[in-house]
């Protein structure tokens, strides 16, 4: 099979944003919070766990610690009761009780706009960092998770497995300010439709656009 040119490939993407709009006009992330710092402590609670579960336990997380300060008083321990039931909750509650000490400590339990103080909170990597400044801050980014890695694979968006790298390659191809809503939409898609094990191909309305498409 040809290599795709760059014009080809970004004009597919442009094909493909617009069949995304029409499925998903209201894609938004599915984290409940109703601020910066709930998004950042059930982003960090999100990683390998669905946020389904992630949904279930932070009202009572929040109700018990509704800030840094509370938050980064606490131990661990403390905290284990309300996350027991999402993956990995023991260093989940050791990276939020930490991540909330530097907030309360550095930032007057504020959570930072700048990506680099992002980075620096225990718990925090790429993906959760521009999760928190797309959606409480809105500033255009593509945050990979395992959904959007799978399908800018399978419709040939990157070739890539790194994360950064995915992210630099639909940065490339996607206007920057659908960057966010290209992020949550690829993900709605990649749960509803283009699962990782039986992808619905026969009926997925992007499979004239994908390259691997079973259809």
């Amino acid at each position: 099979m040809p290599r795709e040119s760059k014009l080809r490939k970004t004009e597919r993407a442009g094909s493909v944003l617009e069949i995304l709009h029409e499925l998903y006009p209201d894609a938004a992330t599915e984290l409940r919070h109703n601020n910066p710092f709930q998004l950042l402590i059930a982003t960090i609670l999100s990683a390998q766990a669905t946020d389904v579960s992630v949904n279930r336990a932070t009202p009572a997380l929040f109700e018990a610690f509704p800030d840094a300060a509370t938050l980064g008083r606490a131990t661990p321990e403390e905290v284990m009761p309300t996350i027991q039931k999402i993956g990995l909750f023991r260093t989940k509650a050791k990276n939020i009780v930490a991540a909330a000490a530097v907030l309360a400590e550095k930032h007057n339990g504020i959570v930072p706009t700048e990506f680099e103080e992002l980075l620096k909170l225990p718990g925090v990597g790429r993906k959760t960092a521009n999760v928190v400044l797309a959606n409480a801050f809105g500033r255009p980014a593509i945050a990979v998770d395992t959904h959007v890695a799978r399908l800018a694979g399978r419709l040939g968006f990157s070739r890539e497995t790194n994360p950064d790298k995915i992210e630099r390659d639909l940065e490339q191809l996607f206007p920057r300010d659908r960057w966010i809503f290209v992020h949550h939409a690829l993900i709605l898609h990649g749960r509803r439709v283009c699962n990782a094990r039986t992808p619905q191909c026969s009926t997925c309305r992007l499979s004239t656009l994908c390259p691997n498409s079973l259809a």
